[in-house]
Order: C-alpha cells, then sequence, then structure tokens
C-alpha cells in the first residue's frame, strides 16, 4: 500500500483509521460530504487532527459519482477503505430513501470507479445489526436475509454488491462487520456518547428498554486497526471485528461509567425500539486467523479514555 482513499474520513471510524494509516507512511487522501446527521463541529474536530495527521482532504460525496470519477482519475490508490455510510438504526426508520442512496447506491459508484480505474482492492465496513435473529456467538457463514432495520438493509445491499464486483470483475473484498464502537470523539447517537456526556453533566441518562439488552462493545483504535490489518488479499470474505468476550449489557456500562467518574447516574427507562437488536456478540476466530487481529482494549480502560475525553469538552 502506497495511496489509499478512505471515504468517511470525518467520520468517527474513518478518522481514526486515516491517522492510523499515516502513522504507517501510507499516502491517505480522504473525503466525506461533511453532511449535519449530527453535530457539524466534531466531524471538524476529527478532520482537522487527519488533515494536521498528513492526509490531504476533499470535500465529496460518495453519491456524487462525477467527482468521485474525477477523484480516481487524478489519484492511483492501491485500496478503497470505503468507511462512509449513513448509520444509526433508528434515524433510518425515519429517513430510509437516505440510507439506500448513500450506502448502497455510494458503495456502487465505489466500485465502478475501482472498475473502470483499475483498483482492485476494497475494505468495506459493515455492520452487526444484520446478524438480528440469529444464533450467537454471531459467525461470518450465518444467512443474514432478515434485516430488521433499512441500516442494515442498505448495508446488506453494500456486501451483495461488491461480492457482485468481486465475481465478475475480480475485485478483492474484505467486508468488515463493525459491533459497537465506542471511544472519544465517538457518535453522538450511540448509547457511549449520550450516556458520558449525561452523566458528567448532571442530566438524566435515557435507556430505551431496560437495560439489559447488550452489546459487543469494541474500542475505534481496536477496529481502525482490523480495518487496516483487513487491507490484504483475500479474495471475498466477510469478517467480524468485535469485543469478542461476553457482552456488557446497557446497565452494567452505567455503572463502570459511575465506579470511573465517581459521580452517580441518574437513568430514566423508557420504551424498547423495535429496530434495536436486543443482543450482539461476535466470533472473531476469523479475524484472529486471517488477520491476525484481536482487540487490546478492555471495555473498562476503553470507558475511562473516553469519560476522559468527554470530561475535557
Amino acid at each position: 500500500m502506497k495511496k489509499v482513499l478512505v471515504t468517511g474520513a470525518a467520520g468517527f471510524v474513518g478518522a481514526c483509521t486515516a491517522q492510523k494509516l499515516r502513522e504507517r507512511n501510507i499516502e491517505v487522501v480522504g473525503i466525506d460530504n461533511m453532511n449535519d446527521y449530527y453535530d457539524i463541529s466534531l466531524k471538524e474536530e476529527r478532520l482537522k487532527a487527519v488533515v494536521a495527521s498528513g492526509c490531504q482532504f476533499e470535500k465529496i460525496d460518495i453519491e456524487d459519482k462525477a467527482s468521485l470519477a474525477k477523484l480516481f482519475h487524478n489519484h492511483k490508490f492501491d485500496v478503497v477503505f470505503n468507511l462512509a455510510a449513513r448509520a444509526g438504526v433508528r434515524y433510518s426508520m425515519e429517513n430510509p430513501e437516505v440510507y439506500m442512496s448513500t450506502n448502497a447506491l455510494g458503495t456502487l459508484n465505489i466500485l465502478e470507479c475501482m472498475r473502470t480505474s483499475g483498483v482492485s482492492k476494497l475494505v468495506l465496513a459493515s455492520t452487526s445489526s444484520l446478524y438480528a435473529g440469529q444464533p450467537m456467538p454471531f459467525k461470518e457463514n450465518l444467512a443474514v436475509n432478515t434485516p430488521i432495520s433499512p441500516y442494515a438493509a442498505t448495508k446488506k445491499a453494500a456486501e451483495v454488491m461488491a461480492y457482485t464486483y468481486h465475481y465478475l470483475y475480480k475485485v478483492d473484498v474484505s467486508v468488515v462487520r463493525y459491533f459497537t464502537v465506542y471511544g472519544p470523539a465517538g457518535r453522538p447517537d450511540m448509547s457511549p456518547y449520550i450516556f458520558a456526556e449525561a452523566l458528567l453533566n448532571n442530566r438524566e441518562i435515557p435507556v430505551h428498554g431496560d437495560g439489559t439488552q447488550s452489546r459487543d462493545f469494541t474500542y475505534v483504535d481496536d477496529i481502525a486497526e482490523g480495518t487496516i490489518l483487513a487491507s490484504k488479499n483475500v479474495g471475498y470474505e466477510i469478517i467480524n471485528l468485535g469485543g469478542g468476550n461476553n457482552p456488557y449489557t446497557l446497565n452494567q456500562m452505567i455503572r463502570m461509567m459511575e465506579k470511573i467518574s465517581g459521580k452517580k447516574a441518574k437513568v430514566t427507562f423508557g420504551e424498547a425500539v423495535k429496530a434495536d437488536m436486543d443482543v450482539t456478540w461476535a466470533d472473531i476466530t476469523k479475524a484472529k486467523s486471517l488477520l491476525g487481529w484481536s482487540p487490546q482494549t478492555n471495555f473498562e480502560e476503553g470507558l475511562k479514555k473516553t469519560l476522559e475525553w468527554h470530561s475535557k469538552r
């Protein structure tokens, strides 16, 4: 890898991945549409660090095929990390069209530009949300044909389109399915961010459901490392990147945050969201054997770093 494209470079995972690629002295071109799905100042903060690390940046939307084609014409990429996406289960129920156009059509635009410009390696970010209703721990060979949110459905569309381009045009594809990524400068629509902000500012922590739903939380630095390792040639593989241990409930996360911060949480429980999964738990056997990857940050350590970041805001 000499030069790579990172889409979604101002996003949570994209920004971390771009900086870690620069630490390996790889030339990085990052793109992002800088949409206002959440506070744009957070994206600008991440982007400032990305550019400071030596990445080039262009404001481009992956839905804009003409701008993408020009970008691919001007650069010779060895690998494309397609980390741009509309994320979030609940918002996808309100705006399914946006998710389809970004996650599905945007990925198709990337694949077409790769095909016409001769780029042969794609790392595609996907989601554990596809495993709804499957036996745990989730293995990559499970049939995931019953997505329960538009978000999951559009990520499935991206995965299968990538397979089609692998079959037809020999594009080498690593699909990395992320399990509940958390850490400093995280997404404001996710529970670790929401809970940390509420706890540290003496506000009520809103929980959808009774708090017994659990997630295989995975620290952002570990996710970024796994994403980069997935740039090796594999043919077409789906690879789980998750904590790999027994998942933590939301109630356990709140208690751990209380322990770390020394503050008492005020929690309110509300109605559960139908499109939310009850439990996620990754089998990471393939990531260990194929990529030599395993998470290095335990949940308490990761939460401590997360709370330290929030306390400085």
